[in-house]
């Protein structure tokens, strides 16, 4: 089971990237998936979540707004589109995925590190002022 995101890069502050996240070895498309992101020095950090069948998304309070997830379970897919990138966004971007296909989750679970079992190793995003 891989999860491989793609995408980042070096970019200007209010410029606009999109991540991507391809999964293999399983389908991932009765499974709650998101991305966090870990800067330099601290601890990874929740970006965004999606419901498994992509009609509930959460969101960090820092990028509401600017970020959308979605999904593209045919493709077993996930997908990050930021825009209005600001420097405090610089990070390593990493998707993951839940365990349990199917399971409902309350709001401030999706969260949290413990609920994903299976992670990507990262994608760099750079954003320059």
């Amino acid at each position: 089971v891989q999860l491989q995101a793609s995408g980042g890069g070096v970019v200007q502050a209010g410029g606009s990237l999109r991540l991507s996240c391809a999964a293999s070895g399983r389908t991932f498309s009765r499974n709650v998936m998101g991305w966090f992101r870990q800067a330099p020095g601290k601890e990874r950090e929740f970006v965004a979540a999606i419901s498994w069948s992509g009609s509930i998304s959460y969101y960090a309070d820092s990028v509401k707004g600017r970020f959308t997830i979605s999904r593209d379970n045919a493709k077993n897919t996930l997908l990050l589109q930021m825009s209005s990138l600001k420097p405090e966004d610089t990070a390593v971007y990493y998707c993951a995925a839940d365990g349990n296909p199917g399971r409902q989750y309350l709001e401030s679970h999706y969260s949290r590190l413990g609920l994903y079992d299976y992670w990507g190793q990262g994608t760099q995003v750079t954003v320059s002022s």
